[in-house]
């Protein structure tokens, strides 16, 4: 019998079979007409054209991983980088103003899960209907008709307009708290 570690198993992946060593050793890869390999990828756009300092230098990916991880580590050490945005937008900073003039902030958190857990069940909920096979058209057919309705009493005639719009203003009025 020969010998388990030198011989060779085909061992299958996702469908693709590759010679591989039983003891885990890959030897390289040979180009075989049932062989699939992936293409490689082109290098990034500023490598694309190098001057004749980076012509010298040949490029591979390593080299590559390396740079942007030097990157990386230069901004987390805390260094200043061209590419960095120092200033943040003008409503990120008002957001962190409302946030600091806050006094309750884990009433305010709560209120927020609370939304976000209503706006998921709804969701949640309206699917299900949806699901269901006769009630979405009901409810499309319900909609129209009180759309219908609601657009002949309010918005045909000009003093039904009228007494809408002086209805929205006296709730807008109510809730601010002015009297327009």
């Amino acid at each position: 019998m020969a010998s388990t570690a030198t011989a060779t198993a085909t061992s299958v992946t996702c469908g693709l079979t590759s010679p591989a060593l039983v003891d885990a050793k890959v030897t390289p890869r040979q180009s075989a007409p049932h062989s699939i390999g992936l293409p490689s990828l082109p290098p990034p756009p500023h490598v694309a054209s190098p001057s004749r300092a980076q012509a010298r230098e040949t490029w591979t990916t390593a080299a590559y991983c390396r740079k942007v991880a030097g990157k990386f580590i230069a901004r987390a050490a805390g260094e200043s980088s061209v590419e960095v945005a120092t200033e943040l937008p003008e409503i990120v900073k008002k957001i962190q103003d409302a946030w600091d003039k806050l006094e309750d902030k884990y009433a305010i958190s709560g209120l927020a899960l609370a939304g976000a857990i209503g706006l998921w069940s709804t969701g949640g909920m309206i699917s299900a209907i949806d699901r269901l096979p006769v009630v979405p058209g009901v409810l499309e057919v319900v909609g129209i008709g009180y759309t219908g309705w609601f657009a002949y009493h309010n918005l045909v005639f000009k003093p039904d307009r009228d007494a809408l719009i002086a209805k929205i203003k006296g709730i807008y009025g109510d809730i601010i708290g002015s009297s327009s």
